[in-house]
């Protein structure tokens, strides 16, 4: 039964669909892989055993079984998206314990195409920073136990990363889907604005939130992005050659990146080159103020976020978060410093299909109590690993976080790649020829798993 555990979403579907394995079989093999691996991942706030078996048996009594693109297939999905009849508690004690009457909508549309929601993953008190702790757990990266999986879908990354689940649903404000799938070893997209319903938070943190898929290879990403974009993503010609770009300076002044990701991009581009695409070295013109653009911003989103919430029942960095952006929320919300970004941005993609980038400058920080800890050390340590991820939201572009390679470490290492509005298409053609040219491991060897 829990030989299902490891596989892919496409394969499980598949099998399902054909009536190899009955949707009770798929979910009931990675609940037993939860519950024998979780307690050292941290992936899960609540796992809903009981409700997921009794949701895979409602799956295989649908009319519709064998056309259901994710028929039986184990999701999870992030604590900051309402699945009905549990809680959403955005890992903060400061929200309601309040079960949910509906579904959000891309939860909807997941379950409506046969998925089976298995839990609600943590991430950092509303969904804030870049590694995953607080009150409902710490989420550690499968790869290496003692680092963090990232944020703010850490708990989403490390589940599908320890092939907890073969697919994840996660969202990206600053770089929250991208950081932690980077971490982990997985492939994501943040798509453009309009692409997938957004409806996180307050506002989407001004526009710059995206939901989007995790997952570990580009054809399960390519299946789940299409349910919920409710689009398909044509797959582009093998002849086509792209303009890429190929850039592994951080966008953040002041900010190095470590050799690992920047030897990723060399080989990256090195192996998109032979397969006949026009790659070169060549440097967006990143603003100086791009730091404290972002920083603004980032922390406005909190300000609107955490308005309501018992400041008490609140952690300390979070709180000064919020403090420091309310000063910007009006500013912010003119749109002014975004337009800007784009104006200065889009000549260069007029002459590139596709940046190339690393995804992260360094590996994550070590796993800990982060959320006890100050509100500048968490500043600091985040920027320093993850300057490469914000510009994107603030353009509304979309962008990918990709495997390659490895760390000294042996846990992935990841590049970026970015595109103008409207190429997903373009970005999943790319990643599934990097994908073939050099294939990554697909689930983490946890320690101490038999």
């Amino acid at each position: 039964m829990s030989s299902w555990a490891g596989r892919s979403a496409a394969e499980i579907a598949a099998a399902v669909r054909e009536k190899r394995v009955t949707p009770r079989e798929v979910v009931a093999g990675h609940l037993a892989r939860i519950e024998r691996l979780d307690g050292r991942i941290g992936a899960f706030r609540k796992v809903r055993a009981e409700a997921a078996l009794a949701e895979a048996d409602e799956v295989a009594a649908r009319t519709d079984l064998t056309e259901l693109p994710l028929a039986g297939v184990p999701l999870a999905v992030k604590d900051n998206l309402a699945v009905r009849g549990e809680s959403c508690r955005n890992g903060s004690a400061a929200t309601l314990d309040v079960a949910a009457a509906e579904d959000h909508v891309t939860v909807a549309r997941l379950r409506a195409a046969g998925a089976v929601v298995v839990g609600l993953t943590n991430v950092p008190e509303l969904c804030v920073f870049g590694t995953t702790e607080g009150p409902y757990g710490t989420a550690r990266n499968p790869w290496d136990l003692s680092r963090s999986a990232g944020g703010s879908s850490g708990g989403s990354a490390a589940a599908v990363a320890a092939g907890l689940v073969p697919l994840a649903l996660g969202n990206d404000g600053m770089g929250s889907l991208r950081i932690p799938a980077a971490n982990c070893g997985l492939v994501t997209l943040k798509p453009g604005r309009g692409v997938v319903p957004a409806g996180i938070g307050e506002g989407d943190w001004f526009g710059m939130s995206e939901n989007g898929p995790l997952a570990t290879t580009v054809e399960d990403l390519r299946l789940m992005l299409a349910v919920l974009a409710d689009t398909d993503f044509a797959r582009q010609e093998s002849r086509t050659t792209w303009r890429i770009a190929a850039s592994p300076r951080s966008p953040i002044a002041g900010v190095s990146v470590s050799r690992p990701y920047t030897t990723a991009v060399r080989q990256a581009a090195g192996v998109l080159a032979r397969a006949g695409h026009r790659v070169r070295r060549a440097e967006p013109p990143y603003p100086l103020s791009l730091g404290v653009t972002a920083l603004r911003h980032w922390t406005a989103g909190t300000a609107v976020d955490s308005a309501g919430l018992d400041p008490a029942l609140l952690a300390r960095r979070t709180r000064v978060h919020a403090a420091l952006g309310r000063r910007f929320v009006r500013q912010v919300r003119t749109g002014r410093a975004r337009d800007a970004l784009r104006a200065r941005l889009t000549p260069f993609f007029d002459d590139h299909d596709v940046l190339l980038t690393p995804a992260l400058a360094r590996r994550s920080p070590q796993a800990g109590p982060w959320h006890e800890r100050g509100w500048l050390r968490n500043i600091l340590a985040d920027t320093a690993y993850a300057p490469f991820t914000p510009l994107w939201n603030l353009t509304g572009w979309p962008a990918m976080a990709v495997p390659f390679g490895a760390l000294p470490s042996g846990a992935p290492c990841a590049v970026q790649l970015v595109g103008r509005p409207g190429t997903e298409g373009v970005l999943l053609s790319v990643a599934e020829e990097l994908e073939r040219l050099s294939p990554w491991p697909r689930t983490a060897p946890v320690a101490g798993e038999r």
